[in-house]
């Protein structure tokens, strides 16, 4: 929101400079954005007077103007502007001025053969405007004549001598969205006076218009006000008016709208004013009834924006004799809006209930500062005051006289918005911790008298209870919404008392931390990638919809993230081909996230670990030669068992699968651990697909899944990695060739070779894979070699001979193997 200071120093009187100002609100928890001193784009500008204008010799667009601006003899300025005309009085900048908004330093030069000694500014170029048909012209009669001394400062005419503060204020503080929210809470920052205004009660005093309230949906709106005006002159704002609009942001229109927009950023409380002859045109009655209902199927509304909405069952109207003439809340209608010709108002001012404007702005895709308020929840408890003040204004300003007036109030309407919560110094100090700006070098408890002072600033009321260091706290109405419990109570506290006043010290009731078990593994796991080379990736979880498995959003802000992923493999895939197609060549990555699946309306949410490899790795380096080689199925596998090792996983099997069309029929394979367990896939990427997207030949991916890793390592299924000497004997090597039949993986062989071979089988590495000519149908031709070695002593023939010919039995008892010689 943006806080005029001029306007603000009328509410509050402060007196600290706008960065000072700006500092304090910052650190009490209102952020501000931006600094807006406006006194800079106007710095050297002055009022002056067109005492003679005469055409240009040379050019027919431009006058030769003889400006008055309080020296000795008039300035000679060269004007292009058509509405220049003598008399006026006008804002000059004057030589050596620089305006920032148009970039310009004015410097005397000469107009085609004239020379121009200033120049005459028109809105545009003093930053008050987009555009201009003009120059700007002060009209006499708005200005006490004292003001419009020529060649004074014109920045104070102009509304120029102000500073903006550019505030954003946190989802629970409704209150903030208002000049008195702010004020309020500058009070209680710096202990400065509160000077609110209070308008006066003005009674109706005509005869009874016909004009009545009827609210059908209580919940939606509990408090309606109609107020009827009569005799209104409707014009310009006066200046002081337009200018602390125009310092908000918001555009003046004419008297009865800006008292309207003017109330809504100083109260925080929306009003909308219909014109009352334009109701009677629209119900074609003279008396009608305003209501408060939802749409109806088939209704459309053409609203203040001249777009015609059609409206949604959860959209909220404001109607009269059931006929729609307005969104609640939102926008009103354009067939009732107030316009120069207006001489009767109907003023509403309501509550209405947050979620209920909240769904029918987003029905209607339209949210406006009223809805803004709306949503975030205005106070009801000075819905009286606001209104008041509108008809203060628009009876000083508009010549307006309050006629008639209709309040329905529902049982919800009469509730105070109020609450009284207990408070405990005892609470406060052990979650606040110790102060360190009450003197001394030791940080001191915070004084009780500091705690009950903090929260009178506030605007609570706070009694002191027979227990000491107990308070009962009543709540102040405009706070109602955000402070609900003690803690929030202690909150206020220490961010009005100042974050940096409190010591360096942990909250006595605060244990040590540790790391769960899950967070442990993580932090292993991530390590355990990154040491095998990988690269941590992060997509989001929204995706497009591809299938009737995933979750897709009600209402999505793109279609291109409409949906939950269900996997981890499109997302690497991509990130796959991005890497290639920005030349950074193949990406080795891994991601752990979240997916997502639904069964018969259950959604589940399971954590997964992804993974993708490919390429060749050497791509730009000197090492490479000849033509790229990529990574074949077994590097990749080792790889992933490299993973396996540094956590201490162990008895990981691969066993062929075919289930993902993405990948290879022949090159998938399901991880299982211990037979038992499903720890996830591994396979190649199906050709087809890369050579879809332009992939390198092949292409891997591997998914496990998050809570079987972890039951598995916490199971204590994992071998524990711990160093061993290495030994100083020398091995003795026993290669080992038979005919196997495929079906058997060679993981199960392996198996089977290390728990025969015992302590002295050193290693098992399979050499050699051959099927073909020679080779008996169905199966293949393997070969092993064996290491054998003993840690204290040299092994000899007759060490070696028994255990390796145990272990050729074993193979031909367990598989059937045809041995070789």
């Amino acid at each position: 929101m943006r806080i005029s200071l001029n306007w603000l120093t009328d509410l509050v009187a402060v007196d600290l400079s706008p960065t000072e100002l700006a500092d304090a609100l910052t650190m009490a928890g209102f952020e501000v954005e931006d600094i807006e001193d406006r006194r800079t784009w106007a710095d050297g500008v002055v009022v002056g007077r067109v005492c003679d204008r005469s055409p240009h010799p040379d050019a027919e667009k431009l006058s030769v103007c003889q400006v008055d601006i309080g020296g000795n003899t008039p300035s000679t300025i060269v004007c292009g502007a058509a509405n220049v005309r003598t008399d006026a009085y006008v804002a000059v900048a004057t030589v050596g001025t620089y305006l920032p908004k148009v970039d310009l330093t004015i410097k005397p030069r000469q107009l085609r053969g004239v020379p121009s000694e200033g120049m005459i500014c028109s809105l545009a170029e003093l930053g008050l405007a987009k555009d201009s048909e003009g120059i700007h012209i002060f009209a006499a009669d708005s200005f006490d004549p004292d003001s419009l001394t020529l060649g004074s400062d014109a920045r104070p005419l102009l509304g120029l001598d102000d500073v903006v503060l550019d505030v954003t204020s946190t989802a629970n503080r409704a209150d903030a969205l208002s000049l008195v929210g702010i004020a309020r809470e500058v009070a209680a920052i710096t202990g400065a006076e509160l000077k609110l205004p209070q308008p006066p009660s003005l009674s109706p005093h005509g005869p009874a218009s016909g004009v009545g309230v009827q609210l059908t949906d209580p919940k939606a709106c509990p408090i309606y006000i109609a107020t009827v005006l009569e005799n209104i002159h409707i014009g310009p704002s006066p200046l002081w008016l337009q200018q602390r609009l125009q310092a908000s942001g918001t555009r003046p229109i004419n008297t009865i709208v800006d008292v309207t927009n003017y109330v809504l950023l100083e109260w925080g409380q929306p009003l909308h004013a219909f014109d009352r002859d334009r109701i009677q045109a629209v119900t074609g009655q003279t008396d009608f009834t305003l209501g408060v209902r939802y749409a109806q199927a088939g209704e459309t509304l053409v609203t203040l924006d001249s777009q015609e909405r059609k409206l949604a069952a959860e959209t909220l109207l404001i109607t009269a004799s059931d006929r729609a003439i307005a969104l609640a809340g939102v926008m009103g209608g354009e067939a009732t809006e107030v316009h120069d010709g207006t001489t009767a108002v109907v003023l509403e001012a309501a509550y209405f209930d947050a979620a209920a404007i909240r769904k029918s702005a987003r029905s209607q895709g339209l949210r406006t500062e009223a809805s803004a308020r709306y949503e975030r929840g205005v106070n009801p408890a000075e819905l009286d005051l606001a209104c008041q003040r509108a008809l203060q204004l628009m009876a000083e300003l508009a010549g307006a006289q309050v006629v008639d007036q209709h309040r329905e109030t529902t049982p919800a309407g009469n509730i105070t918005p109020t609450r009284t919560l207990t408070l405990r110094a005892q609470r406060v100090r052990a979650i606040l911790g110790p102060v360190t700006n009450l003197g001394g070098d030791t940080p001191q408890p915070l004084p009780v008298e500091r705690i009950q002072e903090t929260l009178t600033t506030l605007g609570c009321t706070v009694t002191p209870t027979e227990a000491d260091g107990f308070w009962q706290v009543q709540v102040p109405p405009y706070r109602y919404r955000d402070l609900e419990r003690e803690i929030d109570l202690i909150e206020e506290v220490a961010r009005l008392y100042g974050y940096n006043h409190f010591a360096n010290t942990l909250p006595q009731e605060a244990a040590g931390g540790f790391l769960s078990p899950e967070a442990t593994l993580s932090r292993r796991l991530r390590e355990a990638m990154r040491g095998a080379g990988l690269t941590e990736l992060l997509h989001y979880s929204l995706t497009k919809p591809q299938s009737p498995e995933q979750v897709v959003l009600a209402n999505p802000l793109f279609t291109e993230y409409s949906a939950l992923r269900t996997d981890l493999i499109d997302g690497l895939v991509e990130a796959f081909q991005f890497n290639l197609e920005q030349g950074n060549g193949p990406l080795n990555g891994f991601e752990i996230g979240r997916v997502f699946t639904q069964s018969e309306g259950q959604v589940t949410e399971t954590e997964v670990i992804g993974g993708i490899l490919g390429g060749d790795g050497r791509q730009g380096l000197w090492v490479q030669s000849g033509r790229p080689q990529p990574m074949t199925w077994f590097e990749a596998k080792g790889l992933l068992e490299t993973v396996f090792k540094r956590l201490g996983l162990t008895g990981v099997d691969y066993r062929p699968e075919a289930e993902d069309d993405r990948l290879h029929p022949g090159r998938t394979a399901g991880l299982w651990v211990r037979g038992r367990l499903r720890l996830g896939s591994f396979g190649q990427i199906h050709p087809q697909l890369c050579q879809q997207r332009d992939l390198p030949g092949e292409v891997y991916v591997f998914q496990l899944n998050w809570p079987v890793l972890v039951t598995c390592l916490a199971a204590g299924r994992q071998k524990a990695v711990k160093f061993s000497p290495y030994s100083t004997y020398p091995a003795s090597d026993r290669d080992l060739a038979f005919y196997a039949p495929v079906a058997i993986p060679v993981s199960d062989l392996e198996k089977v070779m290390v728990k025969t071979g015992g302590k002295l089988l050193d290693g098992v590495t399979l050499f050699d894979e051959y099927r073909g000519e020679s080779v008996p149908e169905g199966q293949r031709s393997l070969a092993f070699r064996l290491v054998y070695r003993a840690s204290d002593r040299t092994l000899t023939d007759e060490d070696v001979d028994p255990v390796h010919q145990k272990v050729r039995k074993a193979l031909e008892k367990q598989f059937q193997v045809v041995l070789r010689s």
